[in-house]
């Protein structure tokens, strides 16, 4: 396979190194030279990897191509191109509705938009895609889970997942911080932590039948150190304040999705 990429940031930069640590380098890349310095060094590090000299030379050698550029870049960069009829385009263009990445790249009739994480480089987390699409759910299985979705406001939901890795990591902060000021060297806690979330992150998988309220329950044992916290979190309205920033989050996609 033949794998173009118009837009070359850290996700383009994740995909390559994911696909390329797949057993028998199965997809040969093609990358747009926006980004010159990552376009680069994914070509030198990598065989079957090359920058095109423009994005059309990318539409034109490839039959597949993912569309990656920054979503305020999207209405100039795309209608300069000639996309053909027989072009499948997967746009990882968050806040760009799936109707409006087809009007952009007319005549192609083939669009898939996809939501992969960061740590798609490492085989890790899941991917949305909608509509649902064999060769698309193939492509990233090989790079983690893959969650097909039947409309465009699911996709819109599920996106405002993705709006919560900042607020995960300064939590694990706030931790990592309250463990120095009390003379934990700061490695030490920093492992620790990592370790300790990385566990917990497979909770979920380990016990499919509960959801994440029993999770909760099953962690806080009655009259417990758990059981406090998760109580002076609640009372203070952590909680609510958080689904608050979703419900704006999830505005603001359907917002921009819609026009």
């Amino acid at each position: 396979m033949k794998l173009g990429f118009i837009g070359t940031g850290a996700l383009t930069s994740a995909i390559v190194v994911g696909l390329k640590s797949l057993d028998g380098d199965p997809v040969s890349v093609v990358l747009s030279p926006r980004n010159e310095e990552i376009a680069a060094k994914l070509a030198s590090r990598y065989p079957n990897t090359r920058v095109a000299a423009d994005n059309q030379e990318v539409l034109d050698d490839c039959d597949t191509v993912m569309l990656a550029v920054r979503p305020q870049d999207a209405h100039q960069v795309l209608p300069e191109l000639k996309f053909r009829r027989d072009h499948h385009l997967i746009s990882l263009i968050a806040t760009l509705s799936h109707e409006e990445i087809a009007g952009l790249t007319a005549p192609a009739s083939r669009v898939t938009k996809a939501l992969p994480m960061p740590m798609i480089a490492r085989r890790l987390g899941a991917t949305i895609i909608y509509p649902p699409d064999p060769d698309v759910t193939a492509l990233f299985g090989g790079l983690g889970k893959v969650i097909e979705v039947e409309s465009s406001s699911e996709f819109d939901a599920l996106s405002v997942v993705t709006a919560t890795y900042a607020t995960y990591f300064k939590y694990l902060d706030t931790i990592h911080r309250w463990l120095k000021a009390h003379d934990v060297p700061d490695t030490k806690g920093r492992d620790y932590i990592a370790a300790l979330f990385t566990a917990l992150g497979h909770a979920p998988e380990t016990a499919p039948e509960a959801d994440f309220t029993h999770l909760a329950q099953d962690y806080a044992t009655r009259g417990g150190i758990n059981e406090q916290v998760l109580k002076e979190l609640t009372a203070r309205n952590v909680f609510d304040a958080l689904a608050e920033s979703l419900d704006g989050v999830h505005r603001r996609i359907s917002a921009v999705g819609a026009t």
